[in-house]
Order: C-alpha cells, then structure tokens, then sequence
C-alpha cells in the first residue's frame, strides 16, 4: 500500500499547506530534493513569475495553512508538491477553481508539463483544464454518456457541446476575442 501511495500524487481542490516556507511545503513531498531542483521546478511554471509577487520568493512564510498566499498561489505550491514528488499517476481535483484567470494560465502550464511527463486523472469543469486531455469522459447522474478528445465531442454535438455553450463558451480566449470582434462591428455601425 505504501509503494502504491507513493505512485500517485493528488492535488485537492482546496489545497492544505503547512507551515513554513514555500520551498518547505515543495520539499514536503520529497525530503532529498535539493534546493537547486525545487527552483528549477518553481521556475518551470509561468517562468518564476509567481515567485516575483511574493517578499522572499521561495524562502517566503506561507502561514497557518497558507493564509498568507492567494488560493492560486496555494494551488501552484499544492501542484509543485506533487511534481517534485514525480509519482506515475497524477490526480487533480478542480485544480483551476476558484483562482483569478492569471494565475489559472500559470496552473494551466503546470498541468500541461504533468500530462507530457504521467498518467493524469483531471476532475474539472472548466475548458481550460480538460480541452488538452487525451481522452474526457463526460459524466451525467454517475453514468458515463460521452467519451473522446474535445474536438471528437465537439463533433458528436451531444451533451458536451450543451456544457461547452452553457458554461465554458464564455472562457474561451478565442470566444472572447469573437465577442470583441462582433461589439466593435456593431458599434461601428
């Protein structure tokens, strides 16, 4: 069970950090990493950018269970803990809820080194999050009713493209930038 454990790595929801440091929390997953590696990873996400908002970077105090870190900011630590773990299966829980569109594209990137390197499970309902899956199983009432890439459920028309119009339409950048497009033809108008 133990080696079993130790294979996988979950990320929460809402993710629990201890106190002390950021690089603390990182190394938590893995004791031996060295300090070298734990930058090379924090730098790895949105090129280090994170780390510049925050008063000692790595060395930073998170606090009580991270009370001195926005919830993205504790969702990147959450995810840069089970990286530096490197367990074969990844399992992440609405990684992207409740964070701010920046540092969701920095979460984004992390998520998007995790499915190049493991086997990932993604449970989410944002676009962003499960466009770039291999494979999405779209759940109604428990029951599996679609299966395939986006662009394979996209096709099929089903019960995905109703989710995709009624809730992720509206995070798409490109659905964005078409909506700006149409405004400004109107308004010139």
């Amino acid at each position: 069970l133990q080696t079993f454990r130790a294979r996988l790595g979950i990320v929460p929801q809402a993710p629990f950090l201890f106190s002390g440091t950021i690089r603390d929390n990182i190394r938590y997953a893995r004791p031996d990493a060295t300090d070298a590696e734990i930058q090379e990873l924090a730098d790895s996400v949105g090129e280090g950018e994170w780390l510049e908002t925050l008063p000692d970077g790595l060395d930073s105090d998170v606090g009580e269970r991270g009370a001195r870190l926005s919830m993205g900011q504790r969702q990147l630590v959450s995810l840069l803990r089970v990286m530096i773990q490197n367990p074969a299966i990844f399992i992440l829980d609405e990684a992207t809820a409740s964070i701010d569109p920046f540092t969701e594209m920095q979460i984004q990137e992390a998520i998007d080194l995790i499915l190049q390197k493991s086997t990932s499970i993604l449970i989410a309902h944002r676009l962003s999050t499960v466009q770039s899956a291999d494979r999405i199983i779209v759940l109604k009432e428990g029951a599996i009713i679609e299966q395939g890439s986006h662009d394979s459920l996209m096709e099929q028309n089903g019960h995905y493209v109703e989710l995709y119009n009624t809730y992720f339409r509206h995070q798409s950048l490109s659905y964005i930038e078409g909506a700006r497009d149409i405004l400004k033809a109107e308004t010139a108008e």
